[in-house]
């Protein structure tokens, strides 16, 4: 008999169940809780962890302070066997009819502070209307390139926020667009009548900055006019700007959406900001490996379809995608998206 050998290794001895307990344990760094994710004990997957290590020779993963840490080549194989894994996947389950009414699926979505509060809403009663049994989670990110670990490391089905870095692995498609004004409190004395250059600067200014980096997008447009503003407050917290520019003397530039769902737009007065800014884009992220994935289609259709109505409209900064499909009750509004 003629057996298959690559690198000296004889593929007829491995068990492609040791590579579907890699690739939990790689997710997990926890023995316990990827048992857990596939549905093995915990000696059991302590014993498929020793079939690994014997298999590979090397280690794979120690013991850390915050669980399992993987070695360099457990690493190297992370990538290419989650990718050979769901091919496989793919291969079985691609012809399998996906029904949202019936199914008791459980999709994990990241979201960004602002989409938590514009778009977590409507997706929820849109699942409880035509996918009722599904179970939804919820993770919270900050930093644009959380999305990227998050969905690298199979935590997340799909990430809604700003754009992440550019890289081929991940595909976005645009949501939608938000764009700036200025705003202060009802009887702010500058609020009186247009807002110039020159008062705008005079204001002390409140800085929303999730990443924390101090330099907004205003910053940016004034640096060029070798310019630059007062700042009064810098804080994380988008949702906390209206209500804290309602009680001071503060000006604060913010998405206007952000303004509309904290309730406060009757405490506050809203104005153009005397500089021209760039509207900030919402994307929805997703990994290659669950680009064809029927469930995970329809998931991303069904999120699309319930985003705010401020969409981009620019042919340049989107593109149609051929594989994301109207399923079930979702409108079939084709995959917006780039390869990043």
């Amino acid at each position: 008999m003629v057996c298959v050998i690559i690198h000296g290794m004889d593929l007829h001895g491995i068990d492609l169940n040791l590579l579907v307990a890699f690739d939990a344990l790689m997710a997990e760094r926890s023995v316990t809780r990827a048992g857990t994710r596939i549905g093995r004990t915990q000696p059991a997957m302590s014993a498929a962890l020793a079939r690994l290590r014997a298999l590979l020779r090397d280690e794979l993963f120690v013991r850390g302070p915050s669980g399992l840490q993987p070695t360099p080549r457990a690493l190297e194989l992370a990538e290419p066997l989650s990718r050979a894994l769901a091919q496989i996947q793919r291969t079985l389950e691609f012809t399998q009819a996906f029904d949202p009414a019936s199914s008791t699926g459980t999709f994990t979505i990241g979201l960004q502070e602002h989409p938590a509060f514009v778009l977590l809403p409507r997706l929820v009663l849109a699942l409880r209307e035509v996918a009722p049994y599904i179970t939804l989670h919820v993770r919270g990110f900050t930093a644009r390139d959380d999305a990227i670990g998050m969905l690298d490391a199979g935590e997340v089905d799909v990430a809604v926020g700003v754009p992440p870095a550019s890289t081929d692995r991940i595909l976005t498609r645009s949501l939608f667009e938000e764009r700036f004004v200025c705003v202060l409190r009802k009887d702010h004395p500058a609020g009186r009548g247009p807002l110039d250059l020159d008062g705008f600067l005079a204001l002390s200014h409140l800085l929303v900055s999730p990443e924390n980096d101090r330099f907004g997008h205003v910053d940016a447009e004034l640096a060029k006019r070798g310019l630059k503003r007062r700042l009064g407050l810098t804080l994380p917290q988008m949702y906390a700007a209206p209500k804290l520019v309602a009680a001071s003397d503060m000006i604060a530039t913010l998405m206007e959406g952000v303004i509309e769902a904290s309730g406060m737009a009757n405490a506050l007065r809203i104005v153009p900001p005397p500089v021209e800014l760039a509207p900030a884009v919402f994307v929805l992220s997703w990994h290659r490996r669950n680009d064809a994935h029927p469930a995970q289609r329809w998931f991303r259709d069904c999120i699309a379809a319930q985003a705010p109505e401020r969409v981009s409209k620019n042919p340049e900064k989107v593109s149609k995608s051929s594989s994301d499909a109207t399923r079930h009750g979702t409108p079939r509004e084709g995959e917006k998206r780039k390869r990043r």
